[in-house]
């Protein structure tokens, strides 16, 4: 009752179209260095500036290439790589005892130097005339003077010189952005983004070592706030608000007595 063999179909072999070809095998197949492309996608973030720092330091006229080529710093990638160092000196304290005492501050010596050196590296890239926007030295010292805010406290006075230094030199750059800003557009910059509430608060969080900065921004808002206007006058000012909330309502100079003649 089956088929025979004999009567099966016959299988007609299939042909392969005339235009494919087949990849040849390439001859005297040997080991060989990786191209240059091939071998900078094996590279992690690390690695790859370990070489590019290597390669500056045997040809220094290559650094001021690289600096030209490289991408504009921006705020957020330079306080994410002083966070990670912020992250490196957390993990430094030894486990238990006293974490202000000499024996910690020395544990953690080295990773507290580098964090510091690398907040004095950044922040002058981030201030006048290098840094032409108001804007972005601003945000940049916000997050910064947050580092430093966090920085450990010592029981030895001496081994808290250097963070005084930090808010010392972390005030100067704020003020210097401050009278910059103030230059340009009557300070039209500081009147947003509440600068004034927030440096008065690093202020506050750093023990009042950033109140001449505070007065810096005071003096520059004084001539768009009344006397009173958060907190920036003395006591028995007008209440009649801003200069400038009453230039935008048509107040200004009500009540002010008219002079004529000779000023």
């Amino acid at each position: 009752m089956s088929a025979s063999p004999t009567n099966s179909p016959a299988v007609t072999p299939r042909s392969l179209p005339a235009n494919r070809q087949l990849k040849r095998a390439r001859p005297n197949v040997g080991g060989r260095p990786l191209s240059l492309p091939r071998l900078l996608e094996t590279l992690d973030t690390d690695a790859l500036r370990g070489v590019l720092r290597s390669i500056c330091d045997r040809h220094p006229s290559l650094a001021d290439e690289v600096v030209q080529s490289a991408p504009r710093p921006s705020v957020a990638s330079a306080l994410q790589v002083l966070r990670n160092y912020q992250t490196t000196l957390q993990s430094s304290f030894p486990l238990g005892g006293n974490t202000e005492s000499d024996y910690a501050y020395n544990r953690v010596r080295q990773p507290l130097g580098s964090l510091l050196e690398a907040l004095s590296d950044f922040t002058p890239h981030f201030l006048p005339p290098n840094e032409s926007q108001a804007s972005v030295s601003l945000s940049y010292l916000d997050g910064a003077t947050d580092i430093i805010h966090s920085l450990p406290r010592w029981s030895s006075p001496q081994n808290n010189v250097e963070r005084d230094s930090a808010y010392d030199e972390i005030c100067k750059a704020w003020i210097l952005v401050i009278r910059e800003a103030a230059k340009r557009g009557g300070g039209i910059q500081l009147q947003y983004g509440g600068w004034d509430q927030k440096l008065a608060k690093h202020n506050q969080n750093s023990g009042g070592r950033l109140q001449a900065a505070v007065n810096d921004l005071a003096s520059s808002l004084g001539w768009m706030h009344g006397p009173d206007s958060q907190g920036f006058g003395s006591p028995g000012g007008n209440d009649l608000g801003s200069i400038r909330e009453q230039l935008l309502s048509g107040t200004y100079g009500l009540g002010t007595p008219v002079k004529v003649g000779p000023w």
